[in-house]
């Protein structure tokens, strides 16, 4: 069976792509573009909201995956959270994203707090619904740095290391990230539905 992955996101592709070291492909090159309404108040929950509608255009012949993930900060109630993609606004862009984020933090008076990213990858198939998580913990500062990764990484830095993800190397930043470590989870589910 094909794998499918449920994003239009070219960096989450991309990262998909070099974890999996299999085909994935993307959604739109079989079903052209489509806009998926992700009104779930939970990442598990927009990650099977995305992956069933996949699934249920694309039929039975296929392993449907999808991802959804974002940041939180404690010190601002857990934003932007499930919204990280849209925080500045549905067609914000990452740098609008960033923008909207460091000045809420420094409305709180602060330059660096604690933040989180979460991922929940959503795995389709006839042969039912599967669910991992994935978190990697650090703080955010307000500074961003680095041209490396997407979303927030620029201004993300992993707990016990000093660089931000947009600055570290992708070698490391596979074997840490919220992503890596959910995809990890899921490869074994993946691999047992291609046998059945």
């Amino acid at each position: 069976m094909k794998i499918i992955l449920a994003t239009g996101n070219k960096g989450k592709l991309r990262e998909f792509r070099q974890m999996c070291r299999e085909e994935v492909i993307p959604f739109s090159d079989l079903l052209g573009e489509l806009d998926i309404v992700e009104d779930a108040d939970s990442f598990k929950g927009n990650a099977l909201i995305k992956a069933r509608t996949i699934y249920e255009k694309l039929g039975a012949e296929y392993i449907v995956v999808s991802d959804d993930s974002g940041i939180s900060v404690p010190l601002l109630g857990g934003e932007p959270g499930i919204y990280s993609a849209r925080y500045a606004g549905k067609e914000a862009s990452d740098q609008e994203n960033i923008q909207k984020l460091v000045a809420a933090i420094q409305a709180k008076g602060v330059d660096r707090t604690p933040a989180y990213y979460t991922a929940a990858i959503a795995i389709v198939s006839k042969y039912g619904e599967y669910v991992v998580h994935g978190w990697m913990h650090g703080e955010v500062i307000t500074e961003p740095r680095g041209d490396k990764g997407f979303g927030y990484d620029p201004m993300f830095i992993p707990s016990g290391y000093t660089e931000t993800l947009g600055e570290l190397d992708d070698v490391i930043k596979k074997a840490i990230s919220h992503r890596g470590q959910a995809l990890r989870l899921a490869k074994p589910i993946i691999e047992m539905l291609k046998r059945k």
